[in-house]
């Protein structure tokens, strides 16, 4: 998990700069290479998604901000030249054995993750199904079909609509997600998850069948 990673201190020029730059916490720097290893590039891990979104175009949920992203770029190339990280070619580069660069950063590909969606989802994903089953046995209501999650968030199922518009602002709901929540402690790892403001959602079988053809996969795509 990213949480557990530390920033590669051939990285941190760059992190300082973004940070400065941008007013955001940059927590870790990944280099790979994609399409079969023929580009590289460098994901810049923030803790929040506010810190992720505010390099998207107008501040959106889509779309890099393409300017931003080559400032990025050719700042994350000055670092790694400063550091001497990059193979300078020679007069005489015939005449000796050649060396490949430790990291390729023409035509660099710069994208954006959060870590706390992550943990969430971590944390979420990490409570073990027969537990969540035995929650639904505990809670012996007649009314409720299934819990199922989806990365950070979880949604119990009534039967029918009629019954999802009953328990939508009930007290049952709160008790619900009061033991869900305790359910989910043990791995809230970070702490993103907060009971004061935790909820889950509520849908109906009924919908599930008539509106997604009983699918998962067209539920939550």
């Amino acid at each position: 998990m990213l949480g557990k990673q530390t920033l590669n201190p051939e990285f941190k020029p760059l992190a300082d700069f973004i940070d400065k730059t941008f007013g955001v916490r940059t927590i870790n720097i990944v280099y790979d290479k994609i399409n079969k290893g023929i580009r590289s590039r460098i994901g810049i891990y923030f803790e929040h998604s506010h810190e992720k979104q505010s390099f998207n175009e107008n501040n959106s949920h889509v779309n890099f901000d393409s300017k931003k992203q080559k400032l990025i770029a050719d700042k994350f190339k000055q670092t790694i030249i400063e550091q001497d990280l990059i193979k300078k070619k020679g007069h005489f580069k015939f005449f000796i054995k050649s060396e490949i660069s430790k990291y390729q950063t023409d035509n660099i590909w710069v994208y954006y993750c959060a870590f706390e969606p992550l943990a969430k989802e971590e944390a979420n994903e990490s409570i073990p199904q027969d537990k969540v089953m035995q929650l639904k046995t505990e809670l012996n209501c007649k009314d409720l079909w299934e819990i199922s999650r989806c990365f950070s968030g979880t949604t119990f199922f009534l039967f029918t609509d009629e019954q999802l518009k009953q328990y939508e602002n009930s007290e049952t709901r709160k008790v619900w997600a009061d033991k869900y929540f305790d359910l989910l402690e043990p791995y809230n790892e970070f702490g993103y998850f907060k009971r004061d403001n935790f909820n889950i959602y509520l849908d109906s079988k009924e919908n599930f069948d008539n509106n997604y053809e009983s699918n998962w996969y067209y539920y939550y795509k």
